[in-house]
């Protein structure tokens, strides 16, 4: 099941795709990575797609990756006497903690956090961006707003504070609990919500302790600003256009697309862009052409991973719309362009030891005959940095650790292999060699290139190189290790 491509494909899971048969046709038609989304469906559920996912996993030899989505805390507001009413533009509307029946004057927004850091003049979204009130007067329990986008609110619809850095905590009970189980399940990647400043994926992390590798949803303007301190802490990002294009104006959304990406790739940190990618194949079996543009400026712009949301989990075609994703990205790899631009974007490396090596490799691969880089990992970190490098040839990524392979599947380029412990490079050339033949990277009359780290086993030890060629019997001649 080598993939033709090296970004990578995240899709979610939900009633569209829930059962055995559908996960593995997913996974086989191009699904690296599977999202389990917290928002919906219990932790019973939750248990068995995992462990359906793992099943698949099992029966195709292929490492996949399992990303859990947590909730986040939700600014709802409180629910209507009538169910729902009619905001008109120019009308009055109060927000307050009375827990009494809204009307069309006014509904509880049991939220005291947001009336503690309103001020006159801020802007409240309702329904995800439809309807937008401005604060004329505020106090600690209420908020009078002027209808500046009238529309139809309802019971329990989102409330936004775009400009506002919200005094909450960005892992509500439910997502502690959540947290809890998807650690000790043992998923890959847990994705933060609601995060505003490093603070919140620093909590995270003391919770996790490790079990798994934290990714930041950038989704609020506070986060955009506060970016470069998050993606110090963090392990991953995620672009969440969705609610980016509420709180934010539309226009300024593919700009900070473009930026974050090109941040994530200079710090060789993986990057998923997400949602609305293919929406249209919610009820469609083929995209719009500006939902494939779409997708496709992601690749372009060198993203790890192009995310479907709604379209596998709750869409009419899920196969389809991985197909397709997949499809798209092979066609924009093969594309000469792609590889200028990719090559154009690139950051000058770090100046350590593993980072002058997988430039090595990527300079070598580059100007010889070499088929792929090989780069042996213990804990998934010079396998990133080979990635980081973006090369034009395939990385194989081999480790003895099922949870580095299984986390790696997120990274753009890397082909994950599941190795034995090697104590010998000369080993590690001969693994690397029948790893590279095996799944198709190349011929025996091939050369390739190995990266290791002396003393083995040791993270973050990278500090050799070799060319070497694939047929064993070439390997150990003139081996004197």
């Amino acid at each position: 099941m080598r993939r033709m491509r090296s970004v990578k494909v995240v899709a979610t899971l939900g009633p569209a795709s829930d059962t055995y048969d559908m996960i593995r046709k997913l996974s086989e038609a191009g699904a690296d990575v599977f999202r389990l989304n917290m928002s919906h469906g219990s932790q019973d559920d939750i248990r068995e797609k995992h462990q359906i996912i793992r099943d698949v996993e099992r029966d195709t030899g292929r490492p996949i990756g399992i990303l859990a989505d947590l909730q986040g805390p939700k600014l709802r507001c409180g629910v209507f006497a009538k169910g729902e009413e009619t905001l008109v533009e120019g009308a009055p509307f109060r927000f307050d903690l009375d827990d009494a029946p809204g009307d069309a004057n006014r509904v509880c927004l049991p939220h005291p956090e947001i009336f503690a850091a309103l001020a006159p003049g801020e802007i409240l979204l309702v329904n995800d961006g439809k309807m937008r009130l401005r604060v004329t007067d505020c106090g600690e329990d209420f908020a009078n707003c002027v209808v500046e986008v009238g529309g139809v609110i309802s019971n329990r619809k989102g409330v936004n504070v775009p400009d506002v850095l919200l005094p909450l905590a960005a892992l509500s009970d439910k997502d502690i609990s959540d947290l809890e189980f998807v650690c000790d399940l043992g998923v890959d990647w847990l994705a933060l919500s609601f995060v505003q400043r490093p603070e919140d994926v620093l909590e995270a992390k003391e919770l996790v302790k490790g079990r798994a590798a934290i990714i930041s949803k950038i989704e609020k303007p506070a986060a955009v600003k506060s970016f470069s301190d998050i993606l110090k802490v963090t392990d991953g990002v995620m672009v969440a256009r969705g609610d980016l294009g509420v709180e934010l104006p539309v226009q300024d959304v593919p700009p900070i697309q473009k930026r974050l990406v090109r941040a994530c790739r200079k710090a060789g940190k993986p990057v998923i862009v997400a949602t609305q990618m293919m929406e249209s194949m919610i009820e469609a079996p083929i995209p719009t052409r500006a939902e494939v543009s779409d997708v496709a400026t992601a690749i372009y712009e060198g993203a790890d991973a192009v995310m479907l949301s709604a379209e596998s989990a709750a869409g009419q075609y899920p196969v389809e719309a991985v197909t397709t994703m997949n499809n798209v990205a092979e066609s924009v790899e093969s594309d000469p362009t792609y590889r200028a631009i990719i090559e154009a974007s690139r950051t000058p490396s770090r100046a350590t030891v593993a980072d002058a090596i997988t430039l090595a490799a990527r300079d070598v691969a580059e100007t010889t005959e070499i088929r792929a880089i090989c780069c042996f990992t213990h804990s998934g970190h010079t396998a990133m940095l080979a990635a980081r490098e973006r090369p034009s040839v395939p990385i194989i990524a081999l480790t003895p650790l099922v949870p580095t392979a299984r986390r790696m599947t997120l990274i753009w380029g890397l082909h994950c292999v599941l190795t034995n412990e090697v104590s010998r490079f000369k080993m590690a050339v001969v693994s690397a060699a029948r790893a590279a033949r095996n799944a198709g990277f190349s011929e025996e009359k091939d050369k390739i290139v190995v990266t290791a780290g002396i003393p083995f086993n040791t993270p973050g030890s990278t500090n050799i190189l070799r060319v070497a060629p694939v047929q064993e019997k070439l390997i150990f001649e003139g081996e004197t290790d």
